[in-house]
């Protein structure tokens, strides 16, 4: 006959006591770590996303008009370009058509890079934007429709005036203005980032001056949970301007700030 014996209640209770005191060891050595790594991959998720929205706002920082940055008073820090899309050289010497600087001149061949310049009727076109306050852009002095286009003669709405001519003869074909603003910006409670970045484009059809800012509504939301947000512009000269934005993301009391400044060409 073979006995059989199991565990008594008392090894039981010793068993689970050291198991109990062992698993409370790991866990106080391992959370750390485990906190450690959630939080690292909460700062590189913050990091990410202010990146990808400064790589995307200096991208287009670098297709504006020249002289067409500007700041105004948003819901929050902003500013505003106009972004162009295509761009050429005006012929200003005979035998073919120029383009006369005399107020009643509308007609000019362009010079243009293999595969032609993308321009067509309805377009407009800025020349000449020379002036840092951007009035030459906003108070369209310089901004033309273009009437017609048949390779390489522009026809524009209007003549310009002696002041616009420019030594580079360039012109730009301009797409939209645009506006980048943070709205809302600061931190909860909670230490969550509670503001938005946002972009702003298609407001103004360029048919009517846009001396006086006025604050788009809606825009896509390119970056979140923004707890803290600097935008400044320095003209600094005619040749470049300098352009500095400082984000701060936060989200669960943990904060990451992206400062980037961009050169702006004011070259017109």
């Amino acid at each position: 006959m073979v006995l059989q014996r199991g565990f008594t209640l008392i090894e039981m209770i010793v068993v689970i006591v050291i198991t109990g005191i062992i698993a409370g060891m790991v866990a106080i050595f391992i959370q750390a770590p485990v906190q450690g790594y959630i939080d690292s991959s909460r700062r590189a998720e913050l990091t990410d996303i202010a990146d990808t929205a400064l790589r995307r706002m200096a991208r287009d920082v670098r297709l504006a008009v020249p002289n067409s940055v500007r700041t105004a008073a948003c819901p929050g820090p902003c500013f505003e370009f106009v972004l162009t899309k295509a761009g050429g050289r005006y012929r200003n010497d005979l035998p073919v058509d120029p383009l006369l600087f005399d107020g009643a001149d509308t007609t000019f061949d362009i010079l243009h890079a293999p595969g032609g310049t993308a321009i067509a009727a309805g377009d407009f076109i800025v020349i000449g934007s020379s002036q840092s306050d951007g009035s030459v852009v906003y108070g369209r002095s310089g901004l033309r429709a273009v009437s017609s286009y048949a390779d390489p003669l522009v026809t524009l709405s209007a003549g310009l005036a002696n002041a616009l001519q420019m030594p580079t003869h360039r012109f730009d074909v301009v797409d939209s203005a645009v506006t980048y603003g943070c709205v809302g910006a600061e931190t909860d409670a909670s230490g969550n980032g509670i503001g938005t970045l946002r972009r702003y484009s298609g407001y103004w059809d360029f048919t009517t001056d846009a001396t006086v800012f006025t604050p788009p509504a809606g825009g896509v939301v390119l970056a979140d949970k923004v707890g803290a947000c600097t935008i400044s512009y320095d003209p600094a000269e005619t040749r470049f301007g300098l352009l500095t934005v400082q984000l701060t993301l936060t989200e669960a009391g943990e904060s990451v700030t992206l400062h980037h400044q961009m050169h702006v060409n004011n070259i017109p």
